[in-house]
């Protein structure tokens, strides 16, 4: 992708210093670790830090399909690596908060966990699916089936597009942390995500027709400079769990907790397509993942976190954390576009790109 436009300080120096050569400017890399250590002391909310966020954002790129015009070599530099782990320290913190003050009622269940003392996995699965029954907050997906406009729908196409147009590729880190059971259901989810071998059914190039049919440029990373904070925030939350082990329990109750959301949310955002005309080639991505996520949730609830949480109880807690922030921080993101609607203003950082 292409590098995004700065948006303050950390970011215009990252941005700056990655178009040069690694190890090139030493003293460049010292001055940036130090900016990084003083905006994070006096940043009230990372979360919604358009500065931080997208700093964090372009980092973690480095690991995936790096930056246009980026030196490869960059991605294992260890000033960057410094940076990185600066960010990352008070970014997981929030999320950690982020999912405390959700305040989601622990499930009835987790109390029978708690006294056996070793987790099961139907019972992970249960806690799970409680967490997934929570509804804390307006609906995204209500709002697109009943009156979203063709412009919101664009809008909403661009929020999901930071990750949707690489899906599954952060969750795809745990594969080698993991062994067994979990790991076999994380491949059997990954499989079907990644089209099953078929270039054409990889749920990113279903997104991308689905953006295509709305006229938005389906290329990765061309909306990273209009879309919020707190957008790049829960692409670089998957990021932040997938990239170390120690979070391996958080990326797999990220993936259960987005498996058992996922299908009848889809069912409704295909139903405002279709409001608006739309045909099968716009709608296929979410008729898709009505009918794959039906499926995954049970296979990443019982088999993934509970195949993990069985076979290493000490993550049970990591797995919950997972996924409590995944709900936390998706319920932010929604509170913010769904306001910016019911306001009549746009839900991005500048106006909608033209469209054909």
């Amino acid at each position: 992708m292409q590098l995004p436009e700065p948006r303050g300080p950390v970011s215009a120096e990252l941005t700056d210093l990655l178009a040069g050569l690694p190890g090139a400017d030493p003293a460049a890399q010292s001055e940036l670790l130090s900016l990084v250590a003083k905006t994070v002391t006096l940043t009230d909310d990372i979360l919604s830090d358009d500065d931080l966020q997208l700093a964090l954002f372009c980092l973690y790129e480095l690991h995936y399909g790096g930056l246009e015009g980026v030196d490869d070599a960059w991605e294992w530099e260890p000033g960057l690596i410094a940076v990185r782990r600066l960010l990352e320290g008070p970014f997981e913190q929030a999320l950690r908060s982020a999912a405390l003050e959700a305040a989601v009622p622990a499930p009835a269940t987790s109390e029978r966990v708690a006294a056996e003392g070793k987790p099961d996995s139907d019972a992970v699965a249960d806690m799970l699916f409680a967490l997934a029954a929570q509804d804390g907050g307006p609906s995204l997906s209500r709002y697109v089936a009943k009156k979203a406009t063709v412009e919101q729908l664009a809008e909403f196409l661009i929020h999901k597009s930071v990750y949707q147009l690489k899906e599954a590729d952060p969750h795809t880190w745990a594969i080698p942390r993991l062994a067994g059971r979990p790991k076999a259901a994380l491949v059997e989810i990954q499989a079907d995500e990644y089209g099953g071998g078929r270039p054409h059914r990889m749920h990113s190039a279903l997104f991308a027709r689905t953006m295509d049919g709305l006229g938005l440029d389906s290329r990765y990373g061309s909306y990273a400079d209009v879309v919020p904070a707190i957008a790049l925030a829960s692409v670089n939350m998957m990021s932040l769990f997938g990239l170390q082990r120690r979070l391996r329990g958080a990326i797999t109750g990220h993936l259960a907790i987005y498996e058992m959301t996922s299908s009848r949310p889809n069912h409704l955002y295909a139903r405002g397509f279709r409001r608006h005309g739309f045909g099968t080639d716009v709608t296929e991505y979410f008729d898709e993942h009505v009918e794959a996520d039906a499926v995954h949730e049970q296979i990443a609830g019982r088999d993934l976190a509970g195949g993990l949480a069985e076979a290493e109880p000490q993550l049970l807690e990591d797995i919950l954390f997972g996924a409590t922030a995944a709900l936390a921080i998706d319920a932010r993101l929604t509170a913010h576009i769904v306001e910016a609607w019911e306001d009549g203003r746009s839900s991005l950082r500048t106006s909608l790109p033209a469209a054909a």
